[in-house]
């Protein structure tokens, strides 16, 4: 290990700086929304095709996500020690070599409880990743820059999605026919666990370094928690941040009721106001029509905001990202038979999906996590947000099971009403800057 964080500081600021972002910022967010994404709706579909009742796979599903909201505890500690990039490695290696244990622990009786729980271990190391990869992000690259990669940073985040509930999830459905549910899904983890560790090599040698490792004396751990909460004091003392707080929590609120019961909406049968679609379909459906939606939603708003400004963008962008859920209550109310229309419907809601969280990750971090702790201040705004995202997912299985699918999304429909009143409201505490809008200025 000494060895492995040697060489991942040897660079100078020369040679870190050298290494286009299209070599590393794509292959990043890939490997950070792989385990987030799985943990988060594809094992959604794994359990239902295992027998696991919805009510546990909501709550059990959900709240495994705690990692990412609780991120900012330990977030100062990646700034004292190591660098960035070291933590991006060794989770990215760790992570893979989890999925493995997953794998194999699906034949076992008690799978349920013990694939959950390696689930959580993967989501903590999972959310550690997070923590340093957007601090290598930040780092690296100028306002500007940010701006400029933004849009290829959530596309490839989101392309890890498309690629796990596509891509994966049609596999499985190829898998199941030929060798059963357990066997099929087996294969399924095993295949993320070995995208993982080659990621993880991968980022080995190319990943920019930009912290050097500690040094001298060992800090110790009375001076770790000062540490911690010096960065607590700044975070919570920040101009507007109860109002950035709100506003991180409700922009997502009503996607997180939407993301667990999608994919259990699409299975249930039609006699239950689902659609009967299988693995297959529901992966066709994911990868075809809302890969390309997904992708080019993404970039669009990245190129929109950097000709706009994000102030005179973003209620435009939260428009188009809560929105487009009316098409989940339309289908569950004529529940088509259609597969192009059902594409249709999804296609909709993953262009706003793409278009939209763009604009709140660049106002994290560009609004929010500006100052000396930069990198563990943009980690509480994402954990807070993943709370907004976390709660209401737990609590959307209790709520689809009691309204039925047709009442639940028009629900969730009144639950965009506050996203877009705080939105329209939102101050902002540094300057734009966006080239135009500096120029309009």
């Amino acid at each position: 290990m000494n060895l492995c964080a040697k060489n991942l500081t040897t660079k100078s600021p020369k040679e870190k700086r050298s290494i286009n972002p299209a070599a590393w910022v794509p292959t990043l967010y890939f490997a950070m929304g792989m385990p987030f994404v799985v943990l988060n709706m594809v094992s959604s579909l794994m359990y239902k095709g295992m027998g696991v009742s919805d009510k546990q796979i909501a709550f059990w599903t959900s709240l495994i996500m705690l990692p990412w909201t609780l991120k900012p505890l330990w977030s100062p500690f990646l700034e004292i020690y190591k660098t960035k990039k070291f933590f991006v490695v060794l989770t990215q290696l760790l992570t893979g070599i989890l999925f493995a244990l997953v794998a194999f622990a699906l034949h076992l009786p008690s799978f349920f409880a013990i694939t959950i729980a390696i689930f959580a271990v993967i989501a903590l190391s999972g959310a550690t990743h997070d923590i340093a990869a957007d601090g290598t992000y930040m780092s690296v690259l100028s306002n500007e820059e940010q701006a400029r990669w933004i849009g290829w940073q959530g596309a490839f985040y989101n392309v890890a999605k498309i690629a796990a509930t596509g891509g994966l999830v049609y596999l499985s459905g190829i898998f199941i026919t030929h060798f059963g549910v357990t066997r099929a899904w087996m294969f399924i983890m095993l295949i993320i666990a070995a995208i993982m560790i080659i990621v993880g090599i991968y980022h080995y040698f190319i990943l920019p370094s930009t912290q050097k490792a500690a040094s001298g004396n060992p800090i110790t751990l009375r001076q770790s928690l000062h540490e911690l909460l010096e960065v607590f004091k700044d975070f919570f003392t920040k101009r507007h941040i109860i109002y950035y707080i709100c506003f991180i929590i409700l922009y997502r609120f009503a996607e997180g009721f939407v993301m667990k019961i999608v994919p259990l909406f699409l299975k249930a049968p039609r006699t239950e106001q689902g659609l009967g679609l299988n693995e297959k379909e529901i992966g066709l459906c994911y990868g075809t029509f809302g890969a390309a939606a997904f992708v080019i939603g993404s970039i669009l708003a990245g190129y929109y905001i950097a000709w706009r400004g994000l102030q005179k963008s973003l209620f435009s962008l939260a428009l188009v990202f809560n929105i487009p859920f009316i098409a989940y209550t339309l289908l569950a109310i004529y529940q088509p038979n259609s597969l192009w229309l059902i594409g249709t419907g999804i296609t909709m809601e993953w262009f706003g999906y793409g278009f939209g969280f763009v604009g709140l990750s660049l106002f994290m971090m560009q609004q929010v996590a500006p100052g000396k702790h930069q990198m563990a201040h943009y980690a509480f705004a994402s954990g807070i947000m993943n709370l907004g995202v976390m709660i209401p997912g737990m609590l959307s299985g209790l709520a689809s099971d009691y309204l039925g699918y047709r009442h639940f999304f028009i629900f969730v429909l009144v639950c965009t009403i506050p996203a877009l009143l705080i939105t329209w409201f939102v101050p902002f505490t540094y300057p734009d800057t966006s080239k135009n809008n500096k120029e309009n200025n």
